[in-house]
């Protein structure tokens, strides 16, 4: 109920004051990671950062100061953290305990995590069998599949990020999120080539391509979180973005406004659906507003 009346409120004063304060902070608890995916530029193999309990409470509480109330757990893997006897779950309840509304976690489900106290939980899904694991490794997707098939979480769904190898998996993909019953919905990315990784850049030409297939399956009534709206403004990228919505709090600690692409200077390359997704809401698109509101409640 207290998002019910934060978010029209939120909404007003950045679409019609100029207010721009985070709604959502992606927090990052550590690099360290059970895998080595090809895209990844977070993890570390050698001396991987894992901030302490009470660096996560302190960062938690300056966001909520700022006006985030939502959160989502990231790492490296979030599922490996730990502090003596506190897991992840202890990150959950000091997140609700200071005030935010909705816990989310971003896992690569190659750990159990039945039991998730998180409010939603994304599962990173880049393509069926082969596809997958060419991204993340031998075995990755049976583990995953395994994982999601045990967690019994009521609000779980996948994140694929689609690239220059991946691509011809997209449909299949969404046809497997309608079909597996642990699974709520399937959101759809672009890889946004960091320095690196470059080479998995989708030529813009066969990026509509796609997005024109995943709007077709969005139409038929496939379970895509993107709205259509949203899609048709990644086919091309060009439009204002309002990625201040989000503040972003690595591993080493820096705390970045907006996404790390700007810092980067690959904004014009970004193939995060969010950017699409936000510009349409304050576009005041309706089928967008409509698909925050069920992400966000």
């Amino acid at each position: 109920m207290k998002s019910l009346f934060y978010l029209p409120f939120w909404f007003f004063k950045s679409r019609f004051l100029g207010y721009k304060k985070p709604l959502q902070t992606v927090l990052f608890i550590s690099d360290k990671c059970n895998l080595a995916c090809k895209h990844c530029t977070v993890y570390r193999i050698k001396n991987p950062i894992v901030k302490s309990y009470e660096k996560i409470r302190e960062e938690l509480e300056c966001s909520y100061k700022q006006g985030s109330r939502f959160v989502d757990f990231e790492g490296g893997e979030p599922t490996l953290w730990r502090e003596g006897d506190k897991d992840l779950n202890s990150l959950i309840r000091l997140a609700k305990k200071i005030g935010y509304y909705s816990t989310t976690i971003t896992t690569n489900a190659q750990l159990p995590f039945t039991g998730s106290e998180a409010d939603s939980i994304w599962v990173s899904l880049d393509g069926l069998g082969d596809y997958h694991d060419q991204v993340r490794g031998k075995g990755a997707f049976d583990r995953l599949e395994k994982n999601i098939a045990g967690s019994k979480h009521p609000q779980l769904s996948v994140n694929m990020v689609i690239n220059a190898n991946n691509y011809p998996s997209v449909e299949e993909t969404i046809e497997y999120a309608k079909n597996n019953p642990a699974i709520q919905s399937i959101s759809l990315n672009f890889h946004t080539p960091y320095p690196g990784t470059e080479s998995l850049r989708l030529d813009l030409e066969k990026r509509k391509d796609v997005i024109d297939l995943i709007i077709k399956k969005k139409k038929q009534g496939y379970p895509i979180m993107n709205s259509v709206s949203g899609l048709k403004l990644m086919k091309h990228n060009n439009f204002k973005k309002h990625c201040w919505v989000s503040n972003f709090i690595l591993a080493d600690g820096t705390r970045l406004t907006e996404c790390a692409g700007k810092t980067a200077g690959i904004c014009d390359q970004c193939g995060l659906s969010m950017a699409g997704e936000m510009t349409s809401v304050f576009n005041l698109k309706p089928d967008t507003i409509l698909a925050g509101l069920k992400l966000r409640m």
